[in-house]
């Protein structure tokens, strides 16, 4: 493994966190004896910063975090954005009303936080997975009476668009025909489609950090398990699948660890300690 590591990246959900959204002993000691070292350590998180955990934002090494998959670089110590890369406001509307015709739910995060038409809202635990996800989603997740009217009426762009979808054939086939070009489509967590603006990735944002901090990729080590970690773990020196990554992230990894419920991130960056 290479040593000249100096910024670890971090996605959250199915890495870092365990299943039920903990940060354990073990990885938060490793991230603290990492930024002890030195190394620069980011979440990087299809989340909106609001919706980081409290265990993540009370790490001391935490000065830069790279959110809704990219579309937002931001300078946590100096609060403010060093990159934006958004969904222009028509065409999100029109995605919107595309997936109006679907059978899923939807939000979009926008100005660093999360929106929902309310009667969506009201829905998410018959498309959530578990009660600890409806318990998350809706606490950073505003209802709003229709959202399409609600985003023409403020005027903004949009950093995400999120749908739910109740079965995985509908994912697939919403992840292989999003009739929209300039986006890109991902999943993150099950039965999720996000959709960001085509420059908005993981990998992207992360290259653009990496050069703001004077660092060649070769000194980036970035894990993952979901399909918008890919382009992260490509664009990494580094790039580390989690054993419960999916398959399309394994075949992309140069190291595969224990899976996020057996502290794979603390596994990897002890070894490089």
């Amino acid at each position: 493994m290479r040593k000249d590591i100096r910024l670890i990246a971090l996605d959250l959900d199915g890495t870092l966190l365990t299943t039920d959204k903990r940060l354990t002993d073990r990885n938060r000691t490793a991230l603290l004896r990492a930024g002890e070292k030195g190394m620069t350590v980011v979440p990087v998180t299809g989340r909106i910063f609001n919706g980081l955990p409290r265990s993540v934002l009370g790490l001391p090494c935490l000065k830069y975090a790279i959110l809704s998959n990219g579309a937002s670089v931001y300078d946590v110590a100096n609060d403010r954005l060093l990159c934006r890369a958004e969904i222009p406001l028509d065409q999100a509307l029109d995605i919107m009303a595309w997936l109006d015709g679907q059978p899923v739910i939807y939000d979009c995060y926008a100005e660093g936080r999360g929106f929902m038409t309310e009667a969506m809202w009201n829905q998410i635990d018959r498309y959530a997975w578990s009660p600890i996800v409806v318990d998350y989603m809706k606490s950073i997740r505003t209802p709003v009476p229709e959202l399409k009217a609600f985003l023409r009426q403020k005027g903004w762009d949009i950093q995400k668009i999120q749908a739910f979808c109740r079965d995985d054939e509908t994912q697939r086939r919403l992840l292989g025909h999003m009739p929209f070009s300039g986006i890109a489509v991902s999943s993150s967590v099950p039965r999720n489609i996000e959709i960001n603006r085509e420059d908005a990735t993981k990998g992207r944002a992360l290259l653009a950090l990496a050069k703001h901090l004077g660092l060649e990729r070769e000194q980036v080590m970035a894990f993952g398990d979901g399909l918008n970690d890919i382009s992260m773990i490509e664009s990494a020196g580094v790039g580390v699948a989690m054993g419960n990554a999916v398959d399309e992230v394994r075949r992309v990894a140069d190291i595969v660890t224990a899976t996020n419920d057996e502290d794979g991130v603390a596994a990897v960056i002890e070894a490089l300690l």
